[in-house]
Formats: structure tokens, sequence, C-alpha cells
């Protein structure tokens, strides 16, 4: 499968997915569709749909934002200095989506890390769905007891 930005892709995003893929800005906490979505099945990039996370990454912190423990693939990180504050950014490997930033005060069970993610950037692709949507390779990643 091929995944790349599309100007097909890009006219389908709301404005708020605009924003926030193509912008690098942030939904409000505790207001994005997967902050307390825990169905088994994988996490896409809205854009490009390149898997990023498995659902048996997914664990509630409580900071009002989707969080993983660790991407399945196509993330890369950045150094972001915006705010005035320094971060470490997450985009999408593909697409160049902005996704969120990682931070390193995830369970220390799960590898530490707590990757905040906009809900904006993502699309869920259930389990059921995955073999037909062409993400079968990534079905070994998804756990039922998420």
């Amino acid at each position: 499968m091929t995944y790349e930005k599309s100007q097909d892709a890009l006219s389908k995003l709301t404005p708020q997915q605009y924003h926030v893929t193509q912008e690098s800005g942030t939904e409000r906490a505790f207001t994005g569709e997967y902050d307390k979505h825990f169905e088994p099945g994988i996490y896409v990039d809205i854009v490009s749909g390149e898997p990023l996370f498995a659902s048996s990454a997914k664990f509630n912190s409580g900071c009002g934002w989707p969080a993983f423990s660790k991407p399945i693939d196509n993330v890369t990180e950045h150094r972001d200095a915006s705010y005035g504050m320094v971060r470490v950014e997450v985009r999408s490997k593909h697409g160049d989506s902005h996704l969120g930033h990682v931070f390193n005060d995830g369970p220390r069970e799960m590898g530490g890390l707590r990757y905040c993610i906009n809900s904006a950037s993502l699309r869920f692709v259930p389990k059921d769905q995955m073999e037909a949507e062409g993400y079968g390779a990534y079905l070994d990643q998804v756990e039922e007891n998420v």
C-alpha cells in the first residue's frame, strides 16, 4: 500500500482536521473523539491513511488527548521549540501530518513514553475491518483486551 498526502484527501478534511494536521494546531483537551475510545483496531493518519498506532498501545493518561505508548510505524520525531518550551513533535512519515507530541512520562510497564496525539489527525479502523481496508498485516498488533 502507498501512503501520501493528496489534494483530494486535504479537501475532505474538516476545518479542525486541516488546522491540526497542516498548520500544527492542537484540539482542545477532552474534546477529541478518540480520547476515551478503547475499541480494538488501529489508528491511521487522517490524510494519508498510513498506520500509526495500535489500540493495544493506547492507555488513559488523563491528559485530555489520546495517549499511546509506542507507534506501529510511520511516525517521525522533530524538535519543537514553539510557545517558549522545547518538546518533541510527532508527524506522520508519508503524509507529514502534525499528530501531537511525545513525552517521557508514560507508564513504565509500557516503556515510559506517552505519545499525546490529536484525535483530529487520526482515523480509527476497527479490528473487524482492518483486513478489508488493507491493514491485515497489522492484526497481530491489535489485542482484544485493551
